[in-house]
């Protein structure tokens, strides 16, 4: 049998970082998008993120570096965790080119402001890009659809609902977070009695809040918990 000398070269490839920053305004679910400075996608919506500065640049820091650069806004006390990799040959015009996506989650973020490549940033409503009508470039339309759907998931078995409020808020500040996140309306008062009964989710701070044309709200802060026992699942949240 004849033996094939073949010579095997190693693709090559780019490495990107995403950033998916989810926070809760005005009792809506919204995205951080910025507007593409220079091509491919000049002009369109995208999520915020670039290439790594050098070989030697950590990806942790590279994702810190671009919602820096981009958007203004520092990873500082934001909650972030990798969502995935996305790696489809043709995601990328300009090459092979694989993109590490983070999921940010944090509570009524400031307004962005734009920087390096980015000519704009914004607050966008998640429904907005669900359904179209603010078109994203590359595949950053599904990298949202995946961010969103493990932020839905991660309420439903972890305290992270309590990450969107303030230091201090009450049950239905708590409520409105989750109304917003899973996109549906929840029942008040079986709301009230699962949170308040799973241990270390909530602690009464002993103080209370009046609020115009209601009554006096106890006002709570996250405890220790981290995880949800029993899990608040969809489908039977009410």
């Amino acid at each position: 049998m004849a033996i094939v000398d073949e010579q095997w070269t190693s693709p090559t490839v780019d490495v990107t970082v995403d950033l998916a920053v989810l926070t809760v305004r005005h009792d809506v679910l919204e995205i951080l998008l910025v507007e593409r400075g220079e091509d491919p996608f000049r002009g369109a919506l995208a999520l915020p993120g670039g290439f790594l500065a050098d070989e030697r640049e950590d990806i942790d820091t590279a994702a810190a570096r671009e919602l820096a650069e981009e958007t203004g806004l520092v990873a500082d006390g934001l909650h972030l965790e990798q969502l995935r990799t996305y790696g489809a040959p043709d995601r990328d015009p300009r090459g092979r080119v694989i993109t590490v996506c983070y999921l940010a989650l944090m509570p009524d973020l400031p307004l962005p402001t734009p920087g390096g490549d980015a000519a704009a940033a914004r607050w966008a409503p998640v429904a907005d890009v669900r359904d179209g009508r603010s078109p994203l470039a590359f595949d950053h339309s599904a990298i949202v659809a995946d961010a969103v759907e493990r932020a839905r998931s991660k309420l439903e078995y972890t305290t992270l609902g309590a990450s969107f409020c303030g230091p201090e808020f009450t049950v239905a500040d708590l409520r409105q977070v989750y109304e917003a996140v899973w996109g549906r309306r929840l029942d008040a008062r079986n709301f009230h009695r699962k949170v308040t009964g799973i241990e270390g989710f909530l602690i009464p701070t002993g103080e209370r809040t009046t609020r115009q044309g209601g009554r006096p709200a106890a006002l709570f802060r996250r405890g220790p918990a981290t995880v949800l026992h029993p899990p608040m699942l969809r489908s039977r949240a009410d």
